[in-house]
């Protein structure tokens, strides 16, 4: 379910994101106000938790493709616990290098 959830927000953030890069394409001033607006506590927060659903979709999507070729079905726990692990970890690790 997570693995699900991640992608669909993740896909909601994607329009954001191309609007976000169509700032550059419009010069370096409307570029450069975009990217002091960015440094609003509320931006920073969003950029962890995009961040943080990026680390929670490639754990889930490594611990589907494990279920699915490897032979560890019993292990389905052990993996839902590591994948979650590895998704605070990079989230974590995410916010201590911006904050």
């Amino acid at each position: 379910m997570l693995h699900r959830m991640s992608g669909i927000l993740l896909t909601l953030f994607l329009p954001l994101h191309f609007w976000a890069l169509g700032h550059a394409l419009g010069g370096t001033a409307k570029l450069e106000s975009f990217l002091i607006w960015t440094d609003q506590p509320l931006v920073k927060a969003s950029e962890i938790a995009v961040v943080t659903l990026l680390a929670a979709h490639l754990a889930g999507g490594l611990r589907l493709l494990m279920l699915e070729f490897l032979a560890w079905r019993d292990w389905q726990q052990r993996l839902l616990a590591a994948a979650a692990g590895i998704t605070v970890g990079f989230g974590l690790v995410y916010l201590l290098n911006v904050v």
